[in-house]
């Protein structure tokens, strides 16, 4: 390349970068008054009298922190929205927007907000980024709201900002919404459950309440009853058990083949403590046991339901290389609670083989652990009358059908009363009789697959290789 041309495209850089300087200026500009401005004219003071305190939030909170924010300004707050830019600057604070020492956008924009799950079916809108400004007890203050940093996927975290003109004003703000949000919380009571999209971003969703009643619930003889007695009914006794000096945090175990009933036992639960709230985790969103257990703690009575717990409570001798933080977690968490704590943990596994016993033979962690077995021939007869309960059917008995079912499960059965169901209205008939039935059967024992034979607990089908592979159940189901 020659001189002139070295020349020329030397000058044309510095243009293109004077212009770039002045297009930045411009955007910073904005029109009016900046965000800075606007919050010291209504505190009345300069930018280094103002005092700001802060406390960051998980992201579970969004929703109570926003229903907070309503009940305490109420109609006579003002709100700013930050500009969406902010989140392309690290280290962004409220104290450096308004000392005048942040290099990004300085003007209100219009608020934005994100419709976030508030309850089954109902969703709140939530202001991504905003500084109400308003007045408490009298005096100007301002509350500051936006997306903390992200460090990888993952639950993210919120940033709030208290702006006052005394540490004493700024503290009592922040017991003011400290008390709100408890009143306001959104998941008191109900059934949540965690996900986590494809690109780690984090969710909450609420699920219905079960309503399974206890006689659709078929276990061998005694084996409900021991369940309910270590869960509902030392609930109903808690407060004789706290004044006896007794503790109320308590750990269920379930384990057994798949499909033997065990999350069909837990939607009972919940059906039977209908105000207690429940966290339920499974797959991934096990990587969410932190913010889990937040919320069981902070929302007595509750429930904390780990499905599949081999998934991250494995023997430590499996993890050569220092893995299992999760489970030395989980172990924290069910040790940091109180005797007075009414929050149950309830574990399920396929393969209590396994587990850590530091979890599984520790009293005090686990105190009640129960095999979910196969069913036997009266407990086969009843779940077929059961799943062919309000089905129009000339059914004799299901004797042919529960001999011929030896070794299968809950799960099994409920398949082959589906499949029954289906074969009678493809064959345009009124109703099932002894024919479909037997079809049923003879198609699933004969065809199903290993892996549905694995999901679904066919005579035969329990080998360690197929459970390691069967798919997680859906919950509830």
């Amino acid at each position: 390349m020659s001189g002139i041309e070295d020349e020329e495209l030397r000058t044309f850089a510095l243009r293109f970068a004077e212009l770039a300087g002045q297009a930045h200026q411009l955007l910073m500009a904005g029109d009016g008054a900046t965000i800075s401005e606007r919050v010291l004219a209504h505190l009345g003071v300069d930018n280094d009298e103002v005092v700001i305190t802060g406390q960051t939030l998980p992201v579970v909170e969004r929703p109570n922190l926003q229903l907070a924010i309503d009940d305490l300004v109420g109609n006579q707050g003002e709100l700013l929205g930050l500009p969406a830019e902010l989140a392309h600057y690290g280290g962004f604070s409220v104290a450096s927007l308004v000392g005048d020492t942040f290099r990004g956008p300085s003007h209100p924009a219009p608020p934005v907000t994100d419709e976030v799950p508030a309850g089954v079916g109902s969703e709140l809108g939530c202001v991504r980024a905003g500084i109400w400004l308003f007045d408490f007890d009298n005096t100007p203050v301002a509350i500051a709201v936006h997306p903390g940093e992200r460090h990888g996927p993952g639950p993210g975290d919120m940033r709030v900002e208290l702006l006052a003109t005394t540490a004493a004003i700024a503290d009592g703000v922040r017991g003011a919404l400290d008390e709100r949000r408890r009143h306001h919380n959104v998941y008191r009571g109900q059934v949540l459950g965690f996900t986590f999209s494809e690109y780690g971003e984090f969710g909450v969703h609420f699920l219905p309440r079960p309503t399974t009643l206890a006689d659709e619930v078929i276990l061998p003889p005694g084996v409900l009853s021991s369940i309910q007695r270590h869960t509902v009914d030392m609930a109903d006794h808690g407060d004789a058990l706290r004044a006896a000096g007794q503790h109320l945090t308590r750990g269920l175990l379930l384990h057994g083949p798949p499909g033997t009933g065990k999350t069909h036992t837990i939607s009972h639960l919940l059906a039977a403590m209908p105000q207690r709230t429940t966290i339920v985790l499974q797959g991934n969103s096990l990587g969410a046991l932190g913010h889990a257990a937040a919320i069981a703690r902070s929302l007595p009575p509750s429930m904390l339901v780990i499905e599949d717990v081999d998934l991250i409570a494995t023997e430590r001798s499996m993890h050569p290389m220092g893995g299992g933080g999760l489970l030395f977690q989980l172990l924290n968490e069910m040790d940091g609670l109180g005797k007075s704590d009414d929050v149950i943990f309830v574990l399920t596994t396929n393969r209590v083989d396994l587990l850590e016993p530091a979890l599984a033979a520790r009293p005090g962690r686990i105190d009640h652990a129960v095999e979910i077995g196969l069913p036997d021939a009266a407990a086969r007869d009843r779940l077929f009358a059961l799943y062919f309960s309000g089905v129009d059917t000339t059914i004799s008995d299901f004797a042919e059908a529960v001999d011929r079912t030896e070794g299968a499960t809950g799960a099994f059965i409920k398949e082959v009363a589906r499949r029954a169901v289906t074969a009678s209205l493809l064959a345009a008939a009124t109703h099932v009789d002894d024919t479909h039935l037997r079809t049923a059967v003879d198609e699933l024992l004969a065809s199903v697959s290993p892996i549905q034979a694995a999901m679904l607990g066919g005579p035969g089908a329990q080998t360690d290789a197929a459970m390691e592979h069967a798919p997680m159940p859906p919950p509830f189901m």
